[in-house]
């Protein structure tokens, strides 16, 4: 295995991957050197698998980790069917949140905080009880796991030169397009059917600082309730040998379209529905 320090990640030519297969250990490190370096990350020259675009994606997580720090959860991309269109895949697919990624509510980021940034109105929880996660049938079972929820603000990177060209195994084997996220006030899940169902009927209202609202979506949008996509991260971490450890943090993907940052904007998303309405907020220079 090539073991490499994140300053040379960053210095690595960055080579063409020219053959659909699995990508190789340097190939992988060339992708995670365009990640870190916040620079366009070479397409494959064919047609990738998607068990090619995933054995890649494990690959490219471990050089990441080097720089980005340890893993604290997991991502749900492509949850909901507008970004699943945009995107050109209808499953969902999964990333890796690592611990810089996360910063707290009200934080000030650059608008070019990625290659290609864009954000989201998103969902994170807490997880309480992995097994009981992984074994969840309905939205109650999935809550029932859960220890926090919170709302988040996801700053997703696309990556490419082309983002119209991104398909599913391309954007697996960058990490889902994981890059930022702003995390708002935890609130301790009570596990009630009222609480389960409050999940889908909410709704998700992203703002600019004027009030103007930016775009919107109901919890319903994500895979019914967003909690299935709790369930669904736990299972198929689970089938890949990875389970959930206690505290992982899971995002639960898109209630809104994914909108373009721009320098000296401000945004605040509301979730309407979910007791006390919570809110977050971020400001781009």
């Amino acid at each position: 295995m090539i073991r490499l320090a994140a300053c040379t990640l960053v210095a690595l030519t960055l080579p063409s991957i020219a053959h659909a297969v699995c990508p190789t250990d340097l190939e992988a490190a060339a992708v995670a050197a365009a990640i870190v370096a916040r620079q366009p990350v070479p397409l494959p020259a064919g047609e990738m698998s998607m068990a090619d675009g995933l054995c890649g994606q494990g690959k490219v997580v471990r050089f990441l980790g080097q720089a980005f720090g340890p893993v604290v959860g997991y991502k749900a991309g492509l949850t909901n069917p507008a970004v699943q269109k945009r995107l050109n895949h209808n499953a969902p697919l999964r990333g890796t949140l690592f611990a810089s990624m996360l910063v707290p509510d009200g934080a000030e980021l650059p608008a070019a905080f990625g290659a290609r940034p864009v954000m989201e109105a998103d969902l994170l929880v807490e997880v309480a009880d992995p097994a009981a996660l992984a074994r969840a049938q309905t939205p109650l079972e999935a809550l029932r796991a859960l220890k926090t929820y919170a709302p988040f603000i996801e700053l997703p990177d696309l990556m490419v030169e082309d983002p119209s060209k991104l398909v599913g195994p391309t954007l697996a084997l960058i990490n889902v397009g994981a890059r930022a996220g702003v995390v708002g006030r935890a609130v301790p899940v009570k596990a009630t059917p009222e609480l389960a169902e409050a999940f889908a009927a909410m709704t998700v209202t992203m703002s600019d600082g004027s009030g103007a609202v930016l775009d919107s979506g109901k919890g319903s949008a994500t895979l019914g309730n967003p909690l299935n996509a709790a369930s669904w991260l736990a299972r198929d971490l689970a089938a890949a040998g990875t389970p959930l450890m206690p505290g992982a943090r899971l995002s639960l993907g898109s209630f809104t379209k994914l909108l373009p940052p721009k320098a000296g904007m401000v945004v605040r998303v509301a979730y309407e529905g979910l007791p006390g309405n919570p809110v977050v907020g971020v400001r781009f220079r």
